[in-house]
């Protein structure tokens, strides 16, 4: 059986999980909405990807149970954990949620003890990338949705094909439209021991790949600057007083 499979994608239970030094609003994209977009494109399996939680899984778990319509779309639990340098990385198939701020060989040792498989996602993006440290995973997210540059997505592809590393594409879906963009076929029965099992043994081919567009990034960061604002602000005056100052002096010459 070959499954289409999303391998990265958020909803709104990545809220006020992304860490401490960023905007705690990531994602609008509810459980019902990402449901309904996998059935539409035909997607046999999806992984949801939530930073630092495994919330967002379960959720979408009782909403399938509610909704028959859905049945024949089989979720699986996932987590993008930042490590202790700020880097990202993805652990598939795990049931106990593993912290932040953790090294990336404890994130890797955890995620083995519980049995799953490790991804590198936009190893060579401007930010959050563990770069050559990415030989230490499972996989290597060679193409992510999100990498604009495209040079990060072509650095990936050659550091995946000099170290002999399992390539995988992925949405890094944070609004609606982007999810699906990237999918990847996995050799494997829908069930998760199945597919861990075919990750492990190389049995997945990226089937297709896109980026996101102006627009749909654009939308991100505006849902993210417009719900974080009090954050931002709060952030501004702890880390830039000088602007704060000059903010108030302008205010008082009004």
């Amino acid at each position: 059986m070959i499954l289409k499979t999303e391998l990265h994608c958020h909803n709104s239970f990545s809220n006020f999980h992304v860490g401490e030094d960023e905007a705690p609003y990531d994602c609008n994209v509810s459980i019902r909405e990402q449901l309904e977009r996998s059935y539409n494109l035909g997607l046999d399996a999806i992984f949801v990807t939530n930073h630092n939680t495994l919330d967002g899984y379960e959720q979408l778990l009782h909403y399938k149970k509610d909704h028959k319509k859905f049945q024949n779309i089989a979720v699986y639990p996932a987590e993008e954990i930042t490590t202790d340098t700020g880097a990202h990385v993805l652990a598939y198939g795990i049931h106990h949620e593993i912290p932040s701020g953790l090294s990336l060989d404890e994130i890797i040792d955890e995620v083995r003890k519980q049995g799953g498989v490790s991804s590198a996602p936009h190893p060579f993006s401007l930010l959050d990338a563990l770069r050559d440290s990415a030989k230490k995973c499972d996989m290597v997210e060679v193409f992510n949705s999100n990498n604009v540059d495209i040079l990060s997505n072509i650095r990936a592809t050659q550091f995946a094909v000099d170290n002999n590393m399992i390539q995988v594409s992925g949405s890094d879906s944070h609004v609606l439209s982007t999810l699906g963009r990237c999918v990847n076929m996995i050799e494997s029965e829908n069930n998760l021991d199945s597919i861990l099992q075919s990750m492990k043994h190389g049995k997945i081919e990226i089937l297709q790949t896109g980026y996101a567009l102006q627009n749909e990034t654009l939308d991100h960061l505006k849902y993210k600057i417009h719900n974080s604002k009090d954050y931002l602000i709060e952030y501004i005056a702890e880390h830039y007083p000088q602007r704060k100052m000059a903010t108030d002096v302008s205010s008082k010459d009004l």
